[in-house]
């Protein structure tokens, strides 16, 4: 994504050698480490999601990440989608990263839905984003829609105009999950508008201290907020009317959860180390691990896996926790992505027409979810 002194533009900064196996010492350890530990966050987020009912500390815990896990991977995305343009060769990269992943993998989850869900009704639908697939689909727009946030004048403030909006329009649907498309438009147009030397800002070692009574804060007020808040209003995926809310309180929570995930994903990067440890070599593979857990948490529930007694217990939760951390962690692993590189990073070049200089070559990252390029090529 960046080179190690993050001062050149997406279109000059080097890319990964070979197919991105994390290994190149050109890689920024930075950002692959904060790719691996959201994530991880993600997964473990899901985990927890299935165990919430009545436990309010578990769900304090699901409450503060999921305030800032999926922006800190959109900001992120947005930071390396800097350089896009409509050019044939980054459409062809937007096609083959995210509509080849999305189809094949919205397909295959409906599939499994049917069969192993014991639900022989589920449609084959895309246009109806199945559980985590709604990133490709958000991640889709947002890249198409990069040249406007380019070009006007205040893009930050016009996104969160639309986001507002959007959550007092419950009439949008759920085609292609619209709603989040839109309500997490700001984090993505923020990262647009970052630099490399905000990234040095909050690793500085006096915003690493000054984090850490944030999150403590943080957790006090998901605490708090435990039997007054809808969820719904972390998941972004539905208007204010839609959960019994006046439609005032939608402009008014979109700012307010904006600003808390600013705030704490400046915390979570504070904290994420920039030298190279034993998962750097993970965060080339962690869409991966995003696409892929969805199916083994799915299979857990639907095997009744979540309803068992000890889960609630702190010791359980400990454990389920342990096992998400493992099981996204192999996910990401260079075996997995050997195996299955075909339909999450496929090559399509006879789908499309060459150029006069033979073609495009490479592939770009996935923002967030993405190893790095020079172009990221279009999960957290």
């Amino acid at each position: 994504m960046t080179n190690s002194s993050e001062s050149r533009a997406p279109e000059t900064e080097p890319a990964s050698r070979g197919r991105d196996d994390g290994r190149s010492e050109r890689r920024d350890a930075f950002f692959d480490n904060a790719k691996y530990l959201a994530i991880v966050l993600v997964c473990v987020g899901h985990a927890w999601g299935q165990i919430l009912d009545g436990n309010r500390a578990v769900e304090t815990a699901y409450r503060v990440v999921y305030a800032f896990h999926m922006p800190a991977f959109i900001i992120i995305s947005g930071y390396f989608s800097r350089s896009f343009d409509l050019s044939p060769k980054r459409v062809e990269r937007l096609i083959t990263g995210v509509v080849v992943p999305y189809v094949v993998f919205e397909t295959a989850f409906a599939l499994h839905q049917r069969y192993s869900g014991d639900a022989p009704d589920t449609p084959v639908s895309l246009l109806d984003p199945s559980y985590h697939l709604w990133f490709l689909c958000a991640l889709f727009v947002w890249r198409l829609t990069t040249p406007l946030w380019r070009t006007v004048r205040h893009p930050l403030p016009l996104a969160l105009v639309i986001a507002a909006l959007a959550s007092v329009s419950p009439e949008i649907g759920s085609d292609f999950d619209l709603q989040r498309v839109l309500q997490f438009l700001p984090c993505f147009v923020l990262g647009l508008l970052l630099k490399p030397e905000h990234f040095r800002w909050v690793r500085r070692r006096s915003v690493r201290i000054l984090s850490v009574p944030v999150v403590v804060v943080a957790a006090v007020v998901a605490w708090w907020s435990v039997p007054r808040m809808e969820l719904g209003w972390l998941h972004h995926n539905t208007a204010a009317q839609t959960m019994g809310a006046p439609w005032w309180s939608g402009p008014v929570m979109t700012l307010a959860l904006f600003g808390c995930a600013l705030i704490l994903t400046a915390c979570f990067l504070a904290w994420v180390p920039g030298r190279r440890l034993w998962f750097t070599v993970l965060g080339a593979g962690t869409i991966y691990g995003y696409l892929l857990h969805a199916f083994l948490l799915k299979e857990a529930s639907y095997e009744g896996w979540f309803d068992l007694q000890p889960l609630r217990t702190p010791l359980g939760t400990i454990g389920l926790t342990v096992v998400a951390v493992a099981v996204v962690t192999a996910l990401c692993t260079e075996p997995v992505r050997r195996v299955l590189r075909y339909v999450v990073e496929p090559r399509t070049a006879w789908a499309f027409r060459r150029d006069g200089d033979g073609g495009t070559r490479g592939r770009e990252g996935r923002g967030a979810l993405e190893a790095q390029k020079p172009h990221p090529k279009v999960p957290v």
